[in-house]
């Protein structure tokens, strides 16, 4: 199954997005910013990525300064926490394609996890 950790107002997101469609392909679209995972649910998709949590974190946002996310001592878990507790923080877009996912910067990155 394909979907996409979609943002319609970000403009990576929606080259993504274009880039599937344009394969024909029809992903589940989800508006994680109006129905944030939960942490269980971001903690799989982060597996999928193979990244840490810490590197799915948007650390231009102002609450990352505000939660003090800068912090090295913080647990996974509390960045899981954080990220589902303010979905702005959750770097996007992500696609998912079974067992793998990719973020979409650039968009091109995720034909990787398509073949």
């Amino acid at each position: 199954m394909l979907s996409i950790y979609h943002n319609p107002r970000c403009s990576k997101s929606r080259q993504t997005l274009a880039l599937l469609e344009e394969r024909g392909l029809t992903p589940e679209i989800i508006k994680y910013l109006d129905t944030p995972p939960a942490p269980a649910e971001l903690k799989a998709v982060i597996g999928k990525l193979g990244i840490s949590p810490r590197e799915l974190l948007r650390t231009g946002e102002a609450e990352y300064k505000e939660l003090g996310l800068a912090d090295a001592s913080l647990s996974n878990t509390a960045l899981i926490n954080a990220m589902c507790q303010h979905p702005k923080l959750i770097e996007r877009p992500i696609v998912i394609n079974d067992t793998r996912a990719k973020l979409g910067r650039p968009p091109e990155q995720v034909l990787d996890i398509l073949a």
